[in-house]
């Protein structure tokens, strides 16, 4: 009989703190979808509105580019470097951007202080640029580095380890359905240096992107940092496992 109701009251506890854990998840949903302004009825340009730093930001998107549209892994990572500031300090930090798509991780992390190299294919740079320059000009400490990156091979020589060192990796919905995932593997393993801290929020779509976590987990420590099952987005930190710290 006391196994029976021990066991009754395990069962309560799991289900009680299940429920808490998914009412927290849907409050940080709604409090990271409160980011967003309704933009403007009536203009001449159309933009996607933010405030994050206390500071307005505008976006404008491409329809013509897949990876020049905003998603909302952007904005669960924005909203984590914001509210994790002092455990997270991105002032003066060396940060590399991957997939910068319209550019929204990139100019938070300047307007939080960090010297930021902002990366994507070619196709998207002149839409990244713009977006960067008109959101952190006159705003940041650091003026942001747009530039071309192409997973795989390319990465080392763009960013070859005797002059280039990156404290965090940031990259928002940078897995979806393409064929360049293990070069996404190889790049990031190029740039994690000792001590470097990978900070990746992933929407969960298909399959491949469910198996790439167990294949990221190969070759780097990963911690979950938000779980977010309203929004089927995950927010993680990640190291190499050949480094000897884990540290922040």
């Amino acid at each position: 009989m006391e196994t029976d109701l021990t066991s009754g009251m395990e069962m309560r506890q799991a289900k009680t703190t299940k429920e808490k854990a998914a009412a927290n998840s849907e409050d940080l949903a709604k409090a990271i979808t409160a980011h967003r302004i309704p933009p403007p009825v009536t203009g001449s340009e159309a933009w996607e509105g933010y405030k994050f730093s206390d500071l307005e930001i505008r976006i404008k998107e491409s329809t013509d580019f897949y990876g020049a549209v905003l998603w909302p892994s952007a904005m669960v990572l924005c909203h984590f470097l914001e509210e994790n500031r002092d455990t997270y300090n991105l002032v003066d930090k060396n940060v590399i951007e991957l997939g910068a798509g319209t550019g929204l991780v990139t100019i938070v992390a300047s307007l939080l202080g960090a010297k930021v190299t902002s990366t994507d294919l070619p196709d998207l740079l002149g839409n990244l640029q713009y977006n960067v320059q008109c959101n952190t000009k006159n705003r940041c400490k650091y003026i942001p580095l747009v530039t071309e990156l192409s997973w795989g091979p390319q990465v080392t020589q763009r960013f070859p380890h005797n002059t280039h060192y990156f404290d965090y990796i940031l990259a928002a919905d940078v897995v979806y359905a393409h064929p360049f995932l293990n070069e996404l593997l190889d790049t990031c393993e190029h740039l994690c240096r000792e001590n470097t801290v990978i900070l990746w929020a992933m929407r969960f779509r298909l399959d491949p992107e469910n198996r790439f976590v167990d294949r990221f987990r190969e070759r780097f420590h990963l911690e979950e940092l938000y779980d977010l099952p309203t929004l089927s987005i995950k927010l993680y930190r990640a190291w190499r496992k050949d480094t000897r710290t884990n540290g922040v």
